[in-house]
C-alpha cells in the first residue's frame, strides 16, 4: 500500500478522507458521548484504520414489516402444547413420589431407626413444598379450564392476545407483522469497513425481519428537511462520525426505498414555509419571469428593426442590382468590397 493511500480512509465508492480529519471528528464524537455506550473505538490493522461501536438507526418505515415466526435454530423443534405440559408435570409428580416411597421402603428393610427418622423428617419438611407445588398445579389447571367465557369476550381477548405493544412498537404474533413507531431508535454494532448493504443486513437480522434488504435504504435526515440517501457502497459509521454526533442536527433513518425521495439543500429551504408564503414566492418568481420575457422581446424587436433598416439602405443603393451580393449571415447582408464602395457603405 502506498504512503498516500495509507493516510486515507475509504468512506464510500471512490471517496476517501484523510486519517487526521477522521480522527479529529472521532475525538469530538467520543467527547460528546463521554462515558456513554455510544463511544467508538479505533484500531489499526495492516495500516488500515478501523472504527467500531454502536450506531444509532431510527425507524422511518411506513408499512408493516414481517418477522420470522420462530428462530431458524428452533424451526424443527415442536412447540410444547398444554397437554404435553400436563404430562410433564404428571411425570415429575410420579418420579417424586416413587423416589420417596423407595427411600421409605429401604429404611424399613434395613430396620434402621435413625434412617427412618431422617426420612420422616425429610418428608415432613418437603410436605410443605409438595403442597406449594400442588397449589401451583391447581392454579394452573384453574387458569386453563376455568369458567366459560362468552364468545364476544373471547373474540376481544383473542385480538388483545394476538396484538401487543412494546416500546411503542405494535406486533401481532399471530401474523408476525411488526410496525415500528416512526422516529423510535435502535442500534447495531458495526465498524467503519461495513457498507450500507451490510449494515442493513445486520439490522434486519437483529430483529429477524423477513423483508428483503433491497426494500429499504439508509437516509441521513437533517432538521432542515434535507434528506440524503446513502449509496450501497457508502460506509455509514464513518459518515456518521464525519457529520457529527449531535442527533438534533441529523439522524440516520431506515426507510422504504420506493416511498421516500431525496431532498436537496435548495429544496429543503422552502419545506418549512407555509402555503401562503410559498404562493407569494411563486408570484414574485412569475413577475420576475415576465419582466425578463419583456426585456427579451424588446431586444428582439430592436434588433429586427435595425436589420430591416440596414437591408433597406442596401436596397436603395443605385447600383444594388448590378453588384452581386453574398448571402445573409447572422442577420446582416454581406457584400463584397466593390459593392460596398459602389453603394457607399
Amino acid at each position: 500500500m502506498d504512503s498516500e493511500d495509507s493516510d486515507k480512509v475509504q468512506i464510500g465508492e471512490n471517496k476517501f478522507v484523510s486519517k487526521s480529519i477522521l480522527l479529529s471528528h472521532l475525538n469530538t464524537y467520543n467527547l460528546y458521548y463521554k462515558g456513554g455506550a455510544l463511544q467508538l473505538r479505533h484500531r489499526e490493522e495492516e495500516g488500515e484504520m478501523i472504527i467500531e461501536g454502536l450506531l444509532n438507526v431510527f425507524w422511518g418505515v411506513r408499512r408493516p414489516i414481517r418477522l420470522q415466526m420462530e428462530d431458524e435454530k428452533e424451526a424443527g423443534r415442536p412447540r410444547p402444547s398444554l397437554t404435553s405440559l400436563s404430562e410433564e408435570a404428571g411425570k415429575y409428580i410420579l418420579e417424586f413420589l416413587n423416589s420417596h416411597v423407595f427411600t421409605v421402603y429401604a429404611s424399613y428393610r434395613n430396620d434402621c431407626v435413625c434412617l427412618v427418622g431422617f426420612v420422616t423428617a425429610h418428608l415432613a419438611g418437603e410436605e410443605q413444598q409438595d403442597s406449594t407445588l400442588s397449589d401451583r398445579i391447581a392454579r394452573a389447571k384453574s387458569d386453563v379450564g376455568g369458567r366459560r367465557i362468552s364468545g364476544r369476550r373471547l373474540g376481544i381477548r383473542r385480538v388483545r392476545r394476538n396484538r401487543c405493544s412494546f416500546n411503542g412498537h405494535f406486533y401481532n404474533h399471530k401474523t408476525a407483522v411488526f410496525t415500528p413507531a416512526f422516529g423510535s431508535v435502535t442500534n447495531v454494532r458495526v465498524n467503519s469497513c461495513m457498507t450500507t448493504a451490510q449494515v442493513m443486513r445486520v439490522l434486519l437480522n437483529k430483529f429477524k425481519i423477513e423483508n428483503s434488504p433491497d426494500e429499504f435504504s439508509l437516509y441521513i435526515v437533517h432538521t432542515s428537511g434535507e434528506r440524503h440517501r446513502l449509496k450501497p457502497k457508502d460506509h455509514p459509521l464513518a459518515l456518521r462520525v464525519l457529520r457529527g454526533p449531535c442527533e438534533q442536527v441529523s439522524k440516520m433513518f431506515l426507510m422504504e426505498t420506493d416511498q421516500v425521495e431525496e431532498v436537496t439543500y435548495d429544496v429543503a429551504q422552502y419545506i418549512k414555509f407555509e402555503l401562503p408564503v410559498l404562493q407569494s414566492f411563486i408570484a414574485k418568481l412569475q413577475e420576475e419571469e415576465e419582466r425578463e420575457m419583456q426585456k427579451l422581446k424588446k431586444r428582439y424587436r430592436l434588433s429586427h428593426t435595425l436589420y430591416i433598416l440596414e437591408a433597406f439602405e442596401i436596397i436603395m443603393c443605385p447600383n444594388f442590382f448590378s453588384v452581386p451580393l453574398f448571402p445573409v449571415i447572422s442577420g446582416t447582408l454581406i457584400c463584397n468590397e466593390s459593392s460596398r464602395n459602389t453603394c457607399g457603405l
